[in-house]
């Protein structure tokens, strides 16, 4: 089966705010570019790091369109799939499309409510599949936001054999549910890319087809290079040293990678809508520096 999209790290991207809070395009530029410094091999724009559940439609499509024209070489998917109503939901999906990103990704948990079953999701996905385009590549998100939902291996085989969907974010933090799906993909178009860091070398090794995570928004090189060489060198330590760091998602995120980002020289601010950059207290900002300087030593031990 043809699936183009790379292996590698896709990063989930950020998107800079101005001091008033209008989208930061300047900033966004200079973003793509540090990505592309950091070697990566996708970009994953308008996702839940994006704070897409905080912007407009129109600035959803927007940001996606800015990001594929200053993208260069680099495949680009986007999402921006956050209305409950069904309607809104194919406008937002083809709306997308119409940016030119190389595929677009539905979120698993838009598709049925929490409390709802499998048969439903797998209802609602069929009826939305009829009201778009059978040459639109397609992915899944199984975003955190409101709240998550795992796909099963069965839900998986099933897209998988669709040959419609491409890509996987998979946030489980669970191998054997990695494994499971990773079985089920084999030789289809459906690859997966796993978000979390702690099950990331095990999974690659497993056939994962790279890293799609928060992390890659601070030590995208370091990503890379598990991942480009995890098959025949002892990366061990390497994927020791990211698990612990990774730990920093939970501290202000993603005021804290935009600090970090700050540290890096990019001239954009803190700001953001999901968060108060208020709560990035003087002791994260400190943390925040401690993991640049863990970085920047292991980017000259391993790079």
């Amino acid at each position: 089966m043809n699936n183009n999209f790379p292996g590698g790290v896709w990063p989930v991207m950020l998107t800079p705010f101005t001091i008033e809070g209008k989208v930061d395009y300047k900033g966004l530029e200079e973003l793509i570019e540090w990505y592309k410094d950091e070697g990566v091999h996708g970009l994953f724009a308008v996702c839940q790091s994006s704070e897409m559940f905080f912007l407009s439609l129109e600035e959803r499509m927007k940001i996606a369109r800015f990001v594929k024209e200053k993208a260069g070489n680099l495949p680009v998917i986007a999402s921006g799939h956050v209305s409950d109503d069904f309607e809104a939901q194919v406008e937002e999906l083809k709306g997308m499309r119409e940016t030119g990103v190389d595929a677009v990704i539905l979120i698993t948990n838009r598709l049925a409510k929490e409390t709802e079953s499998d048969e439903i999701w797998m209802e609602n996905l069929k009826k939305l599949l009829e009201h778009l385009p059978m040459d639109m590549k397609l992915g899944f998100y199984e975003c955190p936001y409101p709240y998550k939902r795992i796909l099963s291996k069965e839900i998986t085989k099933w897209c998988a054999e669709t040959g419609r969907f491409y890509f996987l974010k998979d946030t489980s933090c669970d191998i054997e549910s990695i494994k499971a799906k990773l079985e089920v993909c084999k030789n289809t178009n459906l690859k997966l890319y796993n978000a979390n860091t702690a099950t990331l070398l095990q999974s690659l090794e497993a056939g994962a087809t790279g890293y799609s995570g928060v992390m890659a928004n601070m030590q995208g090189k370091l990503y890379t290079k598990l991942c480009a060489d995890y098959s025949h060198e002892d990366l061990t330590e390497l994927s020791d040293m990211l698990s612990i760091s990774a730990l920093i998602e939970r501290q202000c995120y993603p005021v804290n990678a935009k600090y970090y980002l700050q540290l890096e020289g990019l001239n954009i601010t803190t700001k953001c809508r999901v968060k108060d950059e208020k709560e990035l207290l003087t002791t994260f900002k400190e943390e925040v520096k401690m993991l640049r300087r863990i970085t920047q030593k292991a980017n000259k031990l391993y790079l």
